[in-house]
Order: C-alpha cells, then sequence, then structure tokens
C-alpha cells in the first residue's frame, strides 16, 4: 500500500471519528417522559364558553351519557387528551353546539375527517373530530345555528375502525389566531351541564 493510501485513510477515520463524537447514544439522549394525568387540584381553571352551556352535539345523547376524558392518556401515554369523546353508533348526525362561522374543512391524520365552527365573537372554536363525512352543503365560511347538522359520527382518523365517536374540542383564541391555534379548554363541563355560565 502507497503512503497516500495511509494518508487518505487515516484522514477518514478522522472525519467519522469526529463526526461520530458529536452523535449522542445511549441514556445521553433526549428521554421521552411518559405523559401522567395531573391530579384534579393541578388541573387547569375552567372557562365558561361565551354562551354558557353548550348542545351536545352528536344527536340524541343525553348529557349524563357523556364521560370526562379530558387529559387521558393518548399515543402510548406520551400525551393527553384534549377533548370530550362522545360515543355514538356510526352515522348519527353530529350537530353545532353553539352558532358561529366554519372555519375549516380539514382532513387530519390524528382526527380524520375534522370541522372547525369560530364562534361569533371569535374567541372560540368548536372542533369536530372522527366524522364519517359531512352534511351535504357544508363549506367554509358558512354561518351554523345550534342544533344545524354537520356531519355524521364516524371512525376516520386514529379512531380505530369501529370505534365510532366524536371527539369535540374547544379552544380559546386569542385575536389573530388561525383555526389550528388557541389554548385548549376541557369541554365536558359544559357539555354535561354541571357548570352555571358565569
Amino acid at each position: 500500500m502507497t503512503r497516500t493510501f495511509w494518508v487518505i485513510l487515516a484522514l477518514i477515520l478522522v472525519v467519522v471519528g469526529g463526526f461520530a463524537s458529536m452523535l449522542s447514544f445511549g441514556s445521553g439522549g433526549e428521554r421521552r417522559v411518559p405523559w401522567r394525568k395531573p391530579a384534579a387540584a393541578v388541573e387547569a381553571v375552567a372557562v365558561p364558553a361565551p354562551t354558557g352551556e353548550l348542545a351536545v352535539p352528536v344527536s340524541g345523547v343525553p348529557r349524563k351519557a357523556i364521560a370526562d376524558s379530558w387529559n387521558d392518556e393518548r399515543g402510548g401515554g406520551m400525551r393527553g387528551h384534549h377533548g370530550t369523546d362522545i360515543m355514538a353508533p356510526g352515522g348519527t348526525p353530529v350537530v353545532a353546539a353553539a352558532p358561529g362561522r366554519i372555519e375549516k374543512l380539514f382532513q387530519s391524520g390524528l382526527g380524520g375527517i375534522t370541522l372547525y365552527v369560530r364562534s361569533p365573537d371569535r374567541r372560540w372554536t368548536y372542533y369536530y373530530a372522527h366524522l364519517a363525512g359531512y352534511a351535504a352543503g357544508l363549506r367554509e365560511g358558512m354561518p351554523v345555528k345550534t342544533g344545524d347538522v354537520l356531519g355524521y359520527v364516524g371512525d376516520t382518523g386514529d379512531a380505530g375502525a369501529g370505534n365510532y365517536h366524536l371527539h369535540f374540542g374547544l379552544t380559546r383564541m386569542q385575536p389573530g389566531q388561525r383555526w389550528y391555534e388557541g389554548e385548549n379548554v376541557n369541554p365536558y363541563p359544559l357539555l354535561a351541564g354541571s357548570r352555571s355560565p358565569r
């Protein structure tokens, strides 16, 4: 072997060794900590929607049938659930829980077929996910009244085949925020009627 070969080999080993020293292997790297449901005393202060109590967004489901699934484990225990799941047979009409304007129709990997309704004062967004489909004629920018049919209960997104339910979310918005921004708020007390409006 020539001297040039050994010099080139040495340079390659130095470069590879330098690059390897910048990488982190084993326990020295970033650690993912499993999500833990916060204690009741630590949970965020509940904020009423501007209209007070919300209508149940799934036709025929009584308030007493809704369970509080806020902050339940999701994603293999790596995140909390930011909404309320309302169980119902596939195809059950999903209705507007409050008046507003359809801000976004969206296909999401987690939420499947989704839609976002923005309140008239633009301070709240109501999120409807895992739909089987939208109601006929639904379009972005369209005004809706409480009880208007928006779509149908499905199992799209990460719901899982046959796990028919509506994921309903509530987000407090700041001026200028878009449909995917804002602060998640637990909608359960407003759906279950367990809190009086302020």
